[in-house]
């Protein structure tokens, strides 16, 4: 067995840790980590940033434990019920391909052969390759599905096309591998922050794992590369437009269908629509389709409502010449939607923001969505756990309804269809309106999600269509399942020129960012949000708030050198502004990231000028009315750092105060956690027995809190304290 206290074991605590710090588990153990090994080292030790800094920290550790038995075993207890990472418990599936599937005999050799490939170290990894419309994604998919069997432990996907700000270059590596690992059964609040961290958990979770992974609409090499693995057991395909130069792949490309294939898709096809095929006509078809899979299904589906046209000829772009087609087919109210749905990528396209864009009530909306659907103009959104989705669940403002994208080649064409046939002013107030519905969505959903919390320049607002949320879950499940579409809100937003909306839509976001996570995602949004309301006024407070928002984010992420740029961007703003409620925000968030990185007495030093701040707000100022809870976390927040500096009984002072304010308010969330801080501060101390009685109380308090890992940390303090107990 291996020595808990040897380097390399302390370094696996620690990376362990670190990992988790997705949750509130992970939080508070890395802090009381912090303050351990200051204790244990015996002076202050900074936060690693890195593995070589986490290896030096483990060996300082070893180096003084070796020599101490006490402190041995403080880091014993501490390591036996330290936080590890999230373990995968699913085995996931493709959705279904189409059913009507045609030739790509030998794509799907090639597939095989590199599926079958002796193991040697290599990514087991091939690349689809082919122009819009030829069917590289459903090529991937039918061969998954067929080929099931050979990965018993589940089938991957994850669309990299990308959604919302940043959304040009494709999703964020960081995305795709959080959406793998969540398809891998791994809870949300257990996938590490980082990158790198994600990276090896992937890694970890597919060692000895037969899988299949299908990366589509791939933009670029480096989506893809922190995905792969040696491990003998994987095979990733991707789907792309065109081969991608730095991936060390089997490239397969895609061409047309031949003649009788395209006409044995378009006959099946036909035949499930009930139509005769004129054949006479088949030929002219066939070969203005070009072997385009998509343009022969197109051409199907006009042929089951009579619309085909033969016009043009086979010289042209077969897919783009079928999307003009459809278009051309539809009646003018549903042509004139698409044009103006297709301005902005909306991953989910539903009856009420379609009404919203295009000025309808939402019976009309859904409607032509139908109609447009089966035109093959649209096709239902994909799962949100298979690339960002937008549909609400039940109760939400969709009400369950369907929701739609579109694909890239209709949109291109479409889009740029509306600047003829609509003009630019009404292109522009479509997409206005659609950004507006977002807000209006977003800011109602927020202030229920978070009643307590204080906002900037808020205004009381109901929600579209008059929705309200039974409770704070419901809302926070309405923002995360909205999520795809309020991004793309925030990016066409900024593109409008429209800070207000830009920084409206990122202040309601602040509950998913706070209880669920999400920060990957959230991130280029905030800085488009630092972006837009600096170019309006740098020192205004919506520019100050955004900073602080972003350097919320970027702590979680473990970017600290950039976080501590935007706390005291956002302190200097709102100083400027005479803004006192958001300059003590500003330098609290900064004592938060001090925490963070074990820097406890500047920590402290950030709260006590945080609460000098908070003294000059007048009685009757703004921000006034929040002054009590304000000092009482505060209060908590010292009461943390000084318990890191080991200064038990000023540290048992400061949060015994806010601990009164918690429990005469009746905060449940904020008792429990500041009873844990209690707690710990006792065990920490040598008083476990004292800490016993807070614990429980604190586990009581959570218990229609719906604060899983919370109660997790607690039950382990709880079993720590109560070994520590009886060897006392």
């Amino acid at each position: 067995m291996l020595d808990p206290t040897s380097t390399a074991a302390v370094a696996a605590v620690l990376g362990a840790i670190g990992s988790g710090l997705a949750n509130e588990a992970g939080k508070a153990a890395w802090e009381n980590a912090g303050g351990l090994v200051r204790r244990i080292v015996g002076r202050e030790v900074r936060a690693p940033r890195g593995r070589d800094e986490l290896d030096g920290i483990a060996q300082q550790v070893h180096d003084a434990v070796r020599h101490d038995p006490a402190l041995a075993r403080a880091w014993t207890a501490f390591a036996r019920s330290a936080p590890r990472p999230g373990r995968p418990d699913r085995v996931p599936a493709l959705h279904a391909s189409t059913r009507f599937f045609t030739d790509r005999d030998g794509e799907r050799r090639a597939l095989s052969r590199e599926a079958s490939r002796k193991a040697d170290g290599r990514p087991r990894i091939a690349v689809l390759h082919g122009p819009q419309g030829i069917g590289t994604s459903a090529l991937a998919i039918h061969w998954g599905c067929a080929e099931a069997r050979r990965f018993p432990d589940g089938q991957l996907y994850a669309d990299l096309r990308g959604t919302g700000t940043g959304a040009a270059s494709g999703a964020d590596p960081s995305t795709v591998l959080r959406l793998l690992l969540q398809q891998l059964g791994v809870p949300a609040a257990e996938i590490p922050p980082t990158r790198d961290d994600r990276q090896a958990l992937l890694r970890a979770c597919t060692t000895g794992r037969r899988l299949l992974i299908v990366l589509d609409h791939a933009r670029s090499a480096a989506q893809i590369l922190p995905v792969l693995t040696s491990a003998p057991g994987v095979f990733v395909i991707v789907a792309a437009r065109h081969p991608l130069p730095g991936l060390d792949a089997v490239g397969i490309p895609v061409g047309p269908l031949s003649d009788k294939d395209a006409r044995r898709l378009l006959t099946e096809v036909a035949r499930a629509g009930s139509v005769t095929l004129d054949r006479a006509a088949v030929p002219a078809l066939l070969a203005r389709c070009a072997g385009s899979p998509f343009a022969l299904r197109a051409a199907a589906a006009r042929l089951t409502a009579q619309h085909w046209r033969q016009e043009g000829g086979p010289g042209a772009d077969a897919a783009r010449t079928a999307v003009a087609d459809g278009i051309h087919a539809l009646a003018p109210d549903a042509a004139r939607a698409l044009r103006l749905l297709a301005q902005r990528d909306w991953p989910a396209i539903g009856a009420p923001l379609a009404a919203a864009t295009l000025g309808l009530d939402e019976a009309s909306a859904e409607r032509v969505l139908a109609e447009l659907a089966g035109s093959h103009l649209l096709e239902s959104a994909p799962n949100s756990a298979h690339g960002g989705g937008g549909s609400y669940g039940s109760g939400g403002t969709n009400g369950g309804g369907v929701t739609y994208w579109i694909r890239p080649l209709i949109r291109e064409y479409a889009a740029t269809e509306a600047l003829r046939e609509d003009g630019l002013a009404a292109v522009e107030q479509a997409v206005r309106n659609a950004v507006r519905w977002c807000v209006t969505l977003a800011e109602p959903a927020s202030r229920a999600a978070l009643s307590q919390g204080w906002r900037l320049g808020d205004t009381e607002g109901t929600a579209p269509g008059g929705v309200r949320y039974s409770d704070a879950g419901e809302a926070l499940t309405a923002l995360r399942d909205e999520l795809g579409n309020l991004l793309q809100a925030v990016r066409t937003a900024e593109e409008l020129g429209d800070a207000d909306a830009v920084f409206r839509l990122n202040q309601a976001l602040w509950p998913v960012q706070l209880k669920m996570g999400c920060h990957d995602e959230l991130l280029p949004a905030l800085r488009a949000g630092v972006r837009a309301t600096e170019a309006r006024d740098p020192d205004s407070r919506e520019a100050a708030r955004m900073h602080t928002l972003l350097g919320l984010n970027l702590t979680e992420l473990g970017q600290w050198p950039e976080a501590e740029s935007a706390f005291t961007a956002a302190a200097r703003a709102e100083q400027a502004a005479g803004h006192s409620r958001g300059h003590a925000t500003a330098v609290e968030s900064l004592g938060l990231l001090r925490l963070r990185e074990w820097r406890f007495q500047e920590a402290y030093d950030c709260f006590e000028a945080a609460g000098r701040v908070l003294d000059d707000i007048a009685a009757d100022g703004e921000g006034s009315r929040d002054l009590p809870r304000a000092r009482a976390l505060l209060e908590r927040h010292r009461g943390r750092a000084l318990r890191g500096l080991g200064q038990w009984v000023q540290a048992e002072t400061r949060l015994e105060s806010a601990l009164a304010f918690f429990r005469e308010t009746g905060e449940a969330y904020n008792t429990a956690r500041t009873l844990t801080d209690l707690a710990e501060t006792f065990e920490a101390s040598g008083r476990p027995v004292d800490a016993v009685p807070l614990i429980d109380e604190a586990i009581a308090a959570l218990a229609n809190e719906q604060a899983h890992y919370h109660l997790i940390h607690l039950r382990a303090l709880r079993e720590r304290c109560v070994d520590e107990r009886s060897e006392v």
